[in-house]
């Protein structure tokens, strides 16, 4: 699964990407044009009313890798994308929160437990869709979950019966791969960090259809 390589594919910086999708200046309401402001690399949707700059950023996602009697949760999507496909409980950073407590308010979301925070786990970039995840290792408070308005089902499995051929992103796939392998070695599991990148030509489904770039460990 990982990939020794320190390359992942390349990004033009002047391409005008995404930003065309922003058709309107939040700010104005005023419509935007494609253009590379001074001093900048990267093209912008800027206003061509105020003049004001739309900057677009990646979205943050955390979760709990959660253990429990050698066993981990998973909870089974009730909503697209992947659904009815397994996922941690995991969901977008909220405005206000840190990532321990976006992780914690996911996982009572998700999967109505209770969890204390043990120590991060993992970083993964995912430059492609933009979107960066941050996973903590938890436990629970006490032995009760059940499926929140998300899920349809929740479920501790044995590190040996975790349905790798089932879960819903690349991202969970790359987590619970590190995680095993961590516990197959028999020590404490480590943080990690990767670049989770897309292998050229292959579907968005397939799960894994990818490489774990600049991968470090701690």
């Amino acid at each position: 699964m990982d990939s020794s390589s320190d390359h992942s594919p390349s990004s033009s910086l002047h391409s005008t990407g995404d930003v065309q999708n922003v058709k309107f200046c939040q700010w104005c309401g005023g419509p935007t044009k494609p253009g590379i402001p001074e001093g900048e690399e990267r093209f912008r949707a800027i206003c061509t009313s105020c003049g004001k700059i739309a900057y677009q950023n990646p979205k943050m996602v955390v979760g709990c890798l959660i253990e429990h009697d050698n066993k981990v949760l998973l909870c089974k999507r009730k909503i697209e994308p992947s659904y009815g496909l397994w996922t941690l409980p995991a969901g977008y950073l909220e405005m206000g929160e840190s990532a321990r407590e976006g992780a914690i308010r996911e996982t009572r979301e998700e999967a109505n437990a209770e969890v204390e925070v043990i120590s991060p786990f993992a970083q993964l970039d995912i430059p492609l869709i933009g979107q960066t995840y941050i996973i903590f290792l938890a436990r629970l408070k006490n032995p009760h979950f059940s499926p929140g308005p998300e899920s349809s089902e929740c479920q501790l499995f044995p590190l040996n019966e975790i349905p790798f051929n089932s879960l819903s992103f690349s991202s969970m796939v790359v987590t619970l791969n590190l995680y095993v392998e961590d516990k197959k070695a028999g020590g404490k599991p480590k943080f990690h960090y990767g670049t989770i990148n897309k292998r050229p030509g292959t579907s968005a489904s397939d799960i894994h259809a990818y490489t774990l770039d600049h991968h470090m460990q701690s």
